[in-house]
């Protein structure tokens, strides 16, 4: 399994261009292995659209409902593990909460990362699925 930060799902999802061939390709070549999204992404989402930083084509539920349920996507919840982690991480990261715990969830289950946020990519406690 790999981890899918929130706006590579976001990405994939909509099929944004910005998502580049390279990451359609490990998307792809993992789906049968398993896209892990935090539940925490789930959130960040709702968040976005409530903060209009997001404009979905429909309802924020009925596209959380298609999101969730995408070819290899599983829901990786919060446990006190995670949240524990994420306040723990090593070195130096950043001090934004949702990259923490996406961080964090990537940690716990020894998996690949897929981002493209440079503060995460500088961030060599993290294994980086590119």
């Amino acid at each position: 399994m790999i981890i899918l930060d929130t706006h590579i799902w976001i990405w994939w999802i909509h099929n944004d261009s910005l998502l580049t061939d390279e990451f359609r390709t490990i998307i792809q070549d993992n789906e049968d292995k398993g896209l892990g999204v935090s539940i925490f992404s789930c959130w960040e989402v709702a968040k976005l659209v409530e903060l209009k930083r997001l404009i979905l084509h429909c309802p924020l539920a009925e596209w959380m409902e298609t999101a969730v349920n995408y070819p290899g996507v599983e829901i990786l919840n919060l446990t006190p593990e995670i949240l524990i982690e994420s306040t723990q991480l090593p070195g130096k990261f950043h001090r934004d909460p949702a990259d923490q715990i996406i961080v964090a969830t990537a940690r716990i289950h020894d998996c690949s990362l897929l981002t493209m946020d440079e503060k995460i990519l500088n961030y060599s406690h993290v294994k980086l699925a590119i």
